[in-house]
């Protein structure tokens, strides 16, 4: 195709994606029905996963609350998965263990890949599926004292994207995929939380944005929602000013500094 058209087909196509979001902005999105899928959430027993968890039951979905041996044998293939085991270790870089930072990778980002290779394929056959992965605003921006933590949520964010557009050249437009990138959220992994700018979330405040994300599907699902906002005008201010808003942030919260625990 000559590259004039399709230059101009790319043009409409953006002018289109922004009427939408526009028109959506005030026409409700129409919610799909999750009634008798087989959702697989792991980490239910705590925060985010427990309350997600209960939210699909409310739907009449059939829940499979952790353990991948098995599964299809006893409940059938897994439509929906809610990636949301998480492990984080407040400290500087020289303070956490070696044994933290492999934990963190295991739980966060390497247990994705394993439990989405293991129920992808039977999605694919069906072209029919739904993949939640829990992030977080780490994923897009970096506080002190969480390097594993954040690394390893740029990766999750990372995989989302990749595995979205992976699914969009095969042709599987029947698979969805979400991302959750909440701030801070009271589910007392993190001891303190506190911040001048950012409200620290309470749990059913994020499942609920997460399950509007999902039943609507929702790529990027950020909490609060102005945060994709912020994120863009961070890609267009200097490292100075972005120095400044950090300090005016004073994002705090317990964890080991020198060895020591402080709050940071």
């Amino acid at each position: 195709m000559n590259i004039i058209i399709e230059l101009f087909l790319l043009l409409a196509i953006v002018i289109y994606s922004y009427l939408e979001a526009l028109v959506k902005l005030f026409i409700p999105v129409k919610r799909k029905s999750v009634n008798g899928e087989i959702v697989l959430v792991t980490g239910a027993g705590h925060g985010i996963g427990r309350l997600t968890a209960y939210e699909f039951a409310k739907h009449k979905s059939k829940l499979v609350l952790w353990d991948i041996n098995k599964i299809k044998n006893e409940v059938g293939d897994v439509t929906i998965v809610v990636n949301n085991a998480g492990a984080i270790y407040p400290a500087d870089l020289l303070s956490t263990r070696d044994e933290e930072i492999t934990k963190t990778f295991e739980v966060n980002i390497l247990g994705h890949f394993w439990i989405i290779k293991a129920l992808l394929p039977s999605m694919m056959q069906r072209n029919h599926g739904h993949i939640i992965t829990v992030a977080s605003i780490c994923g897009h921006g970096v506080i002190p004292y969480l390097i594993p933590y954040c690394s390893s949520k740029f990766a999750a964010v990372g995989l989302h994207r990749a595995l979205t557009s992976e699914l969009t050249a095969m042709g599987k437009n029947g698979i969805k995929t979400s991302c959750l990138c909440p701030v801070f959220v009271n589910t007392g992994f993190t001891k303190n939380p506190s911040t001048r700018l950012w409200p620290v979330l309470e749990t059913e405040e994020v499942v609920k944005k997460l399950m509007d994300g999902i039943l609507t599907d929702k790529k990027m699902i950020f909490v609060p929602s102005y945060l994709n906002l912020c994120l863009t005008l961070e890609k267009f201010l200097p490292e100075r000013a972005l120095a400044a808003i950090n300090r005016v942030q004073n994002i705090q919260f317990d964890a080991i500094v020198g060895h020591k625990h402080r709050k940071k």
